[in-house]
C-alpha cells in the first residue's frame, strides 16, 4: 500500500514553498518577471516545481531541473517546452499518458502508473545547477522516494546528471548500490537489491539520454529510442505499455 495521495500532496506543497537556494530563487523569480516575449501575457509559476503523477506510481521518471520558460512558467514538470513535447508524445505513444501534448497545468493530461520528478526543483541559470544546489535539493527527492517506495518498481533516468544525483539517494533510501557505481549510458539497465532490513522491493534502474533539444534536434535521441526505454521501464515496473 502506498502512503496515499494526501502525504504526497503535502510534500508537493512544501516543495513549492522552498527558498533554500538564493541563486535559484533569484533566477526563477527574475525569469518569471521579465518573461519571454512569446509568453508576455502569461503569469509565470516562478516557484519550485513539484513532481507530477499518481501517488501509487509503479514507475518513476527522473529528469534534471525545470526549464526557465517551460515548467518554471507552467508549474508542471516538462510542460510547455520542446523537451516536454518529446517526452509526453512518447509517453502517450506507449500508453502511459492520456494525451500526447502538455501545454499548461490544467490541460487535462493524466499519467498512468508513472510519476515524473527531478533532483533539482528550481529552474537554474543555463540549465546547470551547482553541486551544492543539487545536494540542498536532495532531501525532497529522498522524501518523495520514501513515499513512493511501497509501489515504485522501476526508474528511468534522463541524462547523466540525474543518474549521478539519484544513485546516492537510492542508497540512502533502502536500496543497495554497488560499490563500483553503475555508469550512465543510454539503455543502461541495473537491478538494485533492497538493503537488508529495509523492507524495500528490488528496483530496476534504466538510463536514457535526456530529452533536451541538443539531443533530439541532432538525432542523438530519436522518438523510437525514447519509446523503447520507456516501454522497457514500464514493463519492469509491472505496467503494460503499448509496444513501440
Amino acid at each position: 500500500m502506498s502512503a496515499g495521495p494526501g502525504a504526497l500532496a503535502r510534500l508537493d506543497r512544501e516543495v513549492a514553498d522552498c527558498r533554500a537556494c538564493p541563486r535559484l530563487v533569484e533566477w526563477r523569480e527574475r525569469v518569471a518577471t521579465e518573461k519571454r516575449a512569446a509568453f508576455r501575457d502569461q503569469t509565470y509559476w516562478g516557484r519550485p516545481v513539484p513532481g507530477f503523477g499518481p501517488a501509487d506510481a509503479a514507475m518513476l521518471i527522473v529528469g534534471l531541473a525545470p526549464a526557465a520558460h517551460g515548467a518554471n512558467r507552467t508549474g508542471r514538470m516538462f510542460t510547455g517546452d520542446r523537451s516536454g513535447d518529446v517526452l509526453y508524445a512518447a509517453l502517450h505513444a506507449v500508453g502511459l499518458a492520456s494525451q500526447p501534448t502538455a501545454t499548461h497545468a490544467d490541460d487535462g493530461l493524466e499519467l498512468y502508473g508513472v510519476r515524473i520528478t527531478a533532483p533539482v526543483h528550481c529552474a537554474p541559470p543555463a540549465n546547470k545547477p551547482t553541486p551544492a544546489e543539487r545536494d540542498t535539493c536532495r532531501s525532497w527527492l529522498e522524501r518523495e522516494l520514501d513515499l513512493l517506495a511501497p509501489t515504485v518498481r522501476s526508474v528511468m533516468v534522463l541524462g547523466g546528471f540525474g543518474w549521478q544525483a539519484l544513485l546516492p539517494v537510492l542508497a540512502g533510501a533502502g536500496w543497495t548500490v554497488p560499490r563500483l557505481a553503475p555508469k550512465f549510458s543510454h539503455g543502461a539497465s541495473v537491478t538494485l537489491a533492497p538493503a537488508p532490513g529495509s523492507g524495500r522491493a528490488p528496483l530496476e534502474l534504466f538510463g536514457c539520454y535526456h530529452v533536451s533539444q541538443q539531443n533530439t534536434f541532432t538525432g542523438r535521441l530519436t522518438p523510437a529510442m525514447l519509446e523503447r526505454v520507456l516501454a522497457d521501464t514500464a514493463r519492469a515496473g509491472g505496467l503494460s505499455p503499448t509496444d513501440p
